[in-house]
């Protein structure tokens, strides 16, 4: 951007067209310092939003950015006066302000890959009325804007998938198809190819046109469904922030097919920081993000749980027998405890008990017990899910606690409260070899000197890998069966 300032500021005005068409050259230069002043402040609010106690005003600050941005747009290019521009906004802002009412932090995970996929498709349609204009004959804009149909189209299929899976709309298990890793490279070749053939004269206007438009749009939203399908369990958060990074991407593509130099770099931001993130998601996972775009990673489950800490502490009939006398140890191992670590999992959020997490926590602090929460990189359904609900209840920032930081303290640990995580801190991790969650780094819970599971049932997690801790010895592990919030209020109540 600041070349550009450069190059017209030494040229002068007759070059400033050359520079972004379609623009008052007067107000070209002015646009470009204001669109390098809103990029910074997003990238401020990025970094604000990196830090808990600053984050709330660093996504305001992304708000307001973005909305300035929108009214910079509007004058730099003379459409204020457009009223189909200020209908299509008045509905989405009503839409919006519905949606953040009625939207539950639960559903938040299928909101963010919703919304994913409506800037994906935002940008398809950019891409579309970009090669629809009749006056347009420059080979780099029919490129970029058939890229940005391809890229458009894949994010807004995928992320629909996506969103389907996380609201039970479809099955949340990966789905392989025969032979689906040749369709879909087919898909992905051919969708692509599609962009190319812009750039022939037999597909310069008219309906041939139009039938390639909708052929690329429907080819690469086939590549998004197959690049979707396959993924599931554990995988499913680094998709979601995967498909955050597409959406940046095919607006910043957009924007280079439109020349608009705001939407390139507004699009590049969000295309770069959702690429750090999944790449920081998958170093937590110990996963290769070309395993997961090729499907390597979300195979069937194995059937057979590994035991926990060898078969010394795997329990036999009658020792299951003898422990069923000791199914309440678990209160006395609260009274006598001096350090408690809670590990939440989507459990919590899917019965909405963060607010008794946070009652209990209370409750064993002024017993003067230390308590800690430890947060897996993935628990839930999408980066920081866990640190959001936890923090909706006023839990310190300081209590939540990473992966790295705390694994090391379970030793010390007396109780590890495990609510509704089952993936997470399932030790078949290290074990059980081509399921989805192997290789995968997990909370080491089953180094705590007891371990509390609170779940529904004692089925396997997401991933659909059985879990050792529920085979584990009674004197050792405690099951608590049911409702999340049920089981936090009995305990609340037999402690009191």
């Amino acid at each position: 951007m600041l070349p550009a300032i450069i190059n017209v500021t030494l040229t002068g005005q007759n070059r400033a067209t050359d520079i972004i068409p379609n623009m008052d050259p007067s107000k070209q230069i002015p646009y470009l310092i204001m669109s390098g002043i809103l990029v910074i402040l997003v990238l401020l609010g990025i970094s604000m939003m990196s830090k808990v106690r600053l984050a709330v005003k660093g996504n305001l600050l992304g708000s307001l950015s973005m909305a300035l941005a929108i009214g910079l747009t509007l004058w730099a290019f003379d459409i204020f006066s457009v009223v189909d521009l200020w209908i299509a906004m008045l509905i989405g802002t009503l839409l919006g302000l519905v949606l953040s009412r009625k939207v539950t932090m639960l559903q938040m995970p299928q909101m963010v890959g919703l919304l994913n996929g409506f800037g994906g498709a935002a940008s398809m349609i950019a891409g579309a009325l970009t090669l629809i204009n009749p006056g347009n004959n420059d080979p780099f804009s029919l490129v970029t804007a058939g890229l940005a149909i391809f890229v458009g189209s894949l994010t807004f299929t995928g992320s629909v998938i996506a969103a389907g899976k996380l609201q039970q709309i479809f099955t949340q298990k990966p789905v392989i198809l025969k032979n689906h890793q040749f369709w879909t490279v087919l898909s992905a070749v051919l969708g692509l190819v599609t962009v190319f053939l812009f750039l022939l004269p037999a597909y310069s206007s008219g309906i041939a046109k139009i039938v390639l438009i909708l052929v690329c749009a429907v080819i690469s939203g086939i590549f998004g469904i197959f690049f979707a399908i396959r993924i599931g369990g554990a995988d499913m958060p680094i998709a979601i922030s995967l498909l955050n990074s597409l959406s940046g991407v095919a607006g910043s593509i957009a924007g280079l097919a439109i020349s608009d130099p705001l939407l390139v770099a507004v699009g590049g931001v969000v295309g770069a920081s959702g690429l750090l993130l999944t790449q920081i998601m998958c170093r937590a996972m110990n996963r290769k993000l070309v395993d997961i775009l090729l499907g390597k990673t979300s195979t069937p489950a194995a059937t057979k749980a590994a035991t926990v800490s060898g078969d010394e502490d795997a329990a036999t009939p009658a020792e299951e027998e003898a422990d069923e006398e000791r199914s309440d140890n678990y209160l006395d191992w609260l009274r006598e405890a001096k350090r408690v670590i809670i590990v939440p999992g989507y459990g919590m959020a899917l019965s909405q008990a963060q607010e008794q997490v946070k009652q209990l926590a209370d409750m064993l602090e002024a017993k003067d017990i230390e308590i800690d929460f430890a947060i897996h990189p993935v628990a839930g359904r999408m980066p920081g899910h866990m640190n959001v609900l936890l923090a909706e209840v006023d839990i310190p920032y300081d209590k939540l606690r990473e992966m790295e930081e705390v694994n090391d303290d379970f030793v010390q640990t007396d109780v590890a409260i495990i609510i509704g995580a089952n993936d997470v801190v399932n030790p078949a991790a290290n074990t059980a070899v081509d399921t989805p969650i192997y290789g995968m780094p997990i909370l080491k819970v089953e180094d705590a000197k007891h371990i509390i599971i609170m779940n529904f049932d004692d089925k396997p997690g997401y991933a659909g890998v059985d879990n050792p801790l529920y085979k584990a010895k009674k004197s050792k592990v405690a099951l608590l069966f049911g409702d999340a919030k049920e089981s936090l209020e009995k305990i609340r109540s037999d402690l009191s």
